[in-house]
């Protein structure tokens, strides 16, 4: 006889395991199916975001910067070393590692909150007269019933036509994480966030990397004046960013991987690396989820159709993260399975998503949140905007980290805060206070007469926001 859920989640990433744990403290018996196993085989909760994305590109992250800083930066402290080396074997098992404790605390999350877990792949089979049936492949093969089904599947790279990920030479997020000996030579297609993140992870290490993209202008999505500064700083520490490119013929040898393509001016260029890292999308993992046989509506792109409640079109079926639309962020992930699984027990769950932050995080980082500058100008309204350099906030200047700005984006007339734009120290962490401030549709004055640490980096958000109004304190 199938085990019957009020729930039953199908992938325990960012968007289904906060729906489960959700769902659980509501008071719903909860089921959660995840197929994701670590190297040693056993389960590996978290998806993408845990096992080969967020958490383990931040990790490389910050030990790539401690590498750079004590090569690079320190002796301005007046901190001098020798012999510095680096162990790569280490730094990646730090890594690992960091992944296996997020693993285990979503497990240990999941027992607190009576959440039943599954290992295994989850795929929708019938409608029966209690719910839905899901059937389990795994270890142990299972046969559940929910009332409620959630699809929280994820996504997964996109490869280049013709060019399938082997994750040895031509790599895929997950091969960019594990890369065994630092490349002399990295390409990497695709100046998005993973591509950005990972190229500073290697630069940093001493690889030579060039990265190619095909749209004409850098970060096109990024507010014109963030992108160009982020940019320049870039180029300065070594990056090699070729926009309005067009890839040709790619191929994979034993000496590595050679990229045919046509430069901005339209001229033949050949790269010779040893690794290819290709960043140039996702797709919603929606393969093998069963949708063709209870008759779960998907677009032509594979993303399970869902109205702005994350209902599907069969009853009871929701969906949420990457493998519907919208955003492919983990943070848009978690808020809608908060949502479904609150709307589910009767409450009135919300999403918005006009204030969903975007972070790159490199060095300097990038974060954004609202309306763009060359946005509000297509749209013809009116606006007023104000910017603060790092350069003249002490805190940065101690920090030894004065790249970037703060600009705001302010309605002319009411003052309400239109979008929030930083590149520079620490604006992964600044950006929340935008976010904020844009959730309650406050307006720039507010964030100019909120009192603000001093000395810290948000001080030049609070002289941003006095610079829409033409206002500062030069703090």
């Amino acid at each position: 006889m199938a085990k019957q859920f009020d729930v039953i989640v199908i992938g325990a990433g960012p968007g289904g395991y906060i729906a489960a744990i959700r769902a659980a403290q509501l008071g719903l018996s909860v089921a959660c199916v995840d197929a994701w196993t670590s190297p040693a085989g056993k389960p590996a909760p978290g998806g993408t975001c845990t096992n080969v994305g967020c958490i383990p590109s931040k990790a490389l992250l910050q030990s790539s910067e401690h590498y750079e800083q004590l090569n690079h930066h320190f002796a301005e402290h007046g901190i001098t070393a020798k012999g510095v080396s680096l162990d790569l074997d280490k730094l990646i098992g730090r890594k690992d590692t960091v992944v296996q404790q997020n693993n285990a605390g979503i497990l240990f999350l999941f027992k607190k909150n009576k959440v039943s877990f599954f290992h295994g792949t989850g795929t929708l089979a019938a409608k029966t007269d209690f719910g839905w049936s899901v059937k389990v492949a795994g270890k142990t093969d299972e046969d559940l019933e929910g009332r409620h089904v959630i699809v929280a599947t994820g996504s997964s790279a996109r490869a280049l036509p013709g060019v399938p990920f082997d994750e040895a030479q031509i790599l895929s997020n997950d091969g960019a994480l594990r890369i065994p000996a630092v490349p002399k030579k990295l390409g990497i297609i695709g100046a998005g966030v993973i591509g950005l993140e990972m190229g500073s992870v290697w630069r940093r290490l001493g690889a030579e990397v060039t990265i190619l993209e095909a749209m004409p202008e850098f970060l096109g999505a990024v507010d014109r004046d963030v992108a160009k500064e982020a940019q320049k700083a870039f180029a300065k520490q070594g990056l090699d960013i070729q926009t309005g490119v067009r890839i040709g013929e790619v191929k994979a040898s034993a000496k590595g991987v050679n990229v045919q393509y046509t430069d901005a001016a339209g001229a033949e260029q050949k790269l010779a690396v040893n690794h290819l890292i290709v960043s140039i999308g996702r797709v919603p993992n929606t393969q093998g989820l069963g949708a063709e046989v209870v008759g779960l509506k998907l677009d032509e792109r594979g993303f399970v159709v869902v109205d702005e409640d994350c209902r599907s079109n069969l009853t009871n079926v929701w969906a949420v993260g990457d493998v519907v639309r919208g955003p492919m962020l983990a943070h848009k992930a978690e808020e809608e399975g908060v949502a479904v699984a609150e709307r589910i027990a009767g409450q009135h769950g919300h999403v918005n998503f006009g204030t969903i932050p975007w972070v790159i995080y490199t060095s300097p980082e990038v974060a954004w949140v609202g309306k763009t500058e060359q946005t509000l100008k297509a749209e013809g309204r009116d606006y007023k905007a104000g910017s603060f350099p790092f350069m003249a906030n002490g805190r940065a200047r101690a920090l030894g980290d004065t790249t970037g700005f703060v600009k705001i984006l302010a309605d002319a007339k009411t003052d309400e805060v239109l979008g929030v734009h930083i590149v520079g120290p620490m604006a992964s962490e600044l950006i929340a206070e935008a976010v904020t401030i844009m959730e309650f549709r406050g307006a720039a004055e507010d964030i100019a007469r909120i009192c603000h640490a001093h000395p810290t980096l948000s001080e030049a958000v609070k002289e941003a926001a006095l610079a829409v109004d033409k206002r500062t304190l030069n703090l």
